[in-house]
């Protein structure tokens, strides 16, 4: 959706083209990037919605059923889901019940990863790096495992790729981070960050599916071939083969893109990492 840029304050329009710069300094300067909708432009929104609310309803229920394709089709009865600025800000009151509810559930799981003796990566870790956000967030965004810095601080993607993914999330999709929850696939370090093997993703899995299962989130981002194969069961496929559509995973989408480690190592691979996140943005209705 483009901006009518005539109709735009000399205020809103600055915001506008400062985002524009702000995209092509994470995505590349070639991209063809429209002026995005300037939220709270003559409506006085927040610049950056919350990406709360729906959690809840799907946890008691909600249909999520709906057409998944490669373009990300918005599931039907999504009416409600998609929206203004404004209404993807409001937080209904019992969602603070909820929330608090939710992190009851996870309290448990956190606490068993925390002790968990199952592998091998647990005698060099300094502590499990369980997962952090909103309990009730729509989207979830899952990793590989955690490396040096996560492993240091107990949360995941805080080093430079960590930088990114906040970038990607804040000033790509306009949301803030507290708002989606993040996880890997691993919590624990694998030392020299090489990738998890089969043996220790099987023991670990188990955790992340108990947070997917109390989050319930509308979207799984899967960040990277490892968390994709995992959470897709397909263990042979190849990234291209993944990335570029939705799947579906027990009622959830899930859509796979590039890890934010590689896209540091690889930037013109971005333009394909923003061409995902939109799609991402379209299927929740905040694009």
């Amino acid at each position: 959706m483009e901006s009518d840029l005539s109709d735009l304050s000399d205020r809103d329009l600055a915001r506008a083209i400062r985002r524009r710069l702000e995209l092509v300094r994470m995505f590349g300067g070639d991209l063809p990037i429209r002026v995005p909708p300037v939220p709270g432009a003559r409506r006085g929104a927040p610049q950056a919605p919350r990406l709360r609310g729906a959690g809840a309803a799907g946890a008691a229920g909600g249909s999520r059923s709906g057409v998944i394709s490669g373009g990300g089709a918005v599931p039907a009865g999504s009416g409600s889901l998609a929206g203004s600025p404004a209404a993807a800000s409001a937080s209904p009151p019992a969602d603070a019940a909820e929330r608090e509810r939710r992190e009851r559930l996870l309290a448990p799981i956190r606490a068993e990863a925390a002790g968990c003796s199952k592998c091998g990566l647990c005698r060099r870790r300094t502590q499990a790096v369980f997962g952090a956000g909103d309990p009730c967030a729509r989207l979830m965004f899952v990793g590989e495992a955690p490396g040096f810095d996560e492993d240091r601080r107990g949360e995941p993607f805080v080093g430079k790729a960590g930088r990114l993914l906040t970038d990607i999330i804040e000033k790509g999709m306009r949301l803030r981070r507290g708002d989606v929850y993040i996880a890997n696939v691993i919590k624990c370090h694998p030392p020299g960050n090489r990738n998890p093997d089969a043996s220790e993703i099987a023991e670990c899995l188990p955790y992340l599916e108990r947070q997917i299962e109390i989050v319930a989130p509308e979207v799984i981002c899967a960040l990277g071939l490892v968390a994709a194969r995992a959470l897709l069961d397909r263990p042979e496929a190849s990234i291209s083969a993944l990335r570029g559509r939705f799947h579906q995973r027990r009622g959830i989408a899930v859509r796979v893109t590039y890890h934010p480690a590689y896209l540091l190592r690889s930037p013109a691979e971005k333009r394909k990492a923003w061409e995902d996140v939109q799609a991402i943005m379209k299927l929740l209705g905040i694009a």
